[in-house]
């Protein structure tokens, strides 16, 4: 069976990026595999210097950006992005490293079907500088969540989890290495236990 005639029977996935898109890469690889049950369709970017833009076609991925800065309103970047969506006709969307909060008007178009991974074990520390929140409120673990995406900033339902132990030298920055090494583990399967979701239902 060729790729495109094996892909006519998978989910099609978008993934959405802000930057390198090692997130994107651990899941374009695991969507590779012939056992998986989804094809990645698009890769879009919110700028134009995501250094994933490039490898999402060295990959056999489209990509495209969308660059929110060139957009007077956040309601009309959200229009560009729906419409490019559509296009897609994805059945799931991957935030993978996405930096921009998506409206709850956005986020209703598409229920159901957004999925985000977030540095830190959610309900803990929802938004920005989790690994410095983590190490100064003295936390033994830490670690990184995969969620369905919900109006509420870094809220949903959980798919998964994946922990790290907070050593007593760790910085911000040594902390974020090795959470991002679990992420990479995580996302893979959180995406895989979806897609099951969805075509059991």
């Amino acid at each position: 069976m060729s790729k495109a005639e094996r892909d006519v029977d998978r989910l099609r996935v978008a993934i959405l990026i802000s930057g390198g898109g090692s997130n994107m890469m651990t899941l374009l690889d695991d969507m590779g595999r012939d056992d998986h049950l989804a094809t990645p369709v698009i890769v879009i970017a919110n700028r134009p210097d995501a250094g994933g833009l490039a490898k999402a076609p060295a990959n056999g991925v489209a990509a495209q950006c969308i660059d929110h800065k060139a957009f007077d309103s956040r309601s009309e970047f959200e229009d560009a992005l729906h419409r490019a969506l559509l296009d897609a006709a994805p059945d799931l969307i991957c935030l993978a490293g996405f930096m921009r909060i998506l409206s709850a008007e956005f986020v209703a178009k598409w229920e159901g079907r957004i999925l985000n991974i977030h540095p830190s074990l959610l309900p803990k520390y929802k938004g920005l500088h989790t690994h410095a929140c983590a190490i100064e409120a003295g936390d033994d673990l830490h670690g990184c969540t995969v969620h369905h995406v919900t109006a509420a900033l870094d809220d949903g339902p959980i798919i998964g989890q994946a922990t790290v132990r907070i050593a007593v030298d760790d910085t911000p920055e040594s902390l974020a290495a090795r959470v991002l090494v679990q992420e990479h583990l995580l996302y893979p399967k959180a995406l895989r236990i979806a897609c099951e979701s969805i075509i059991q239902n």
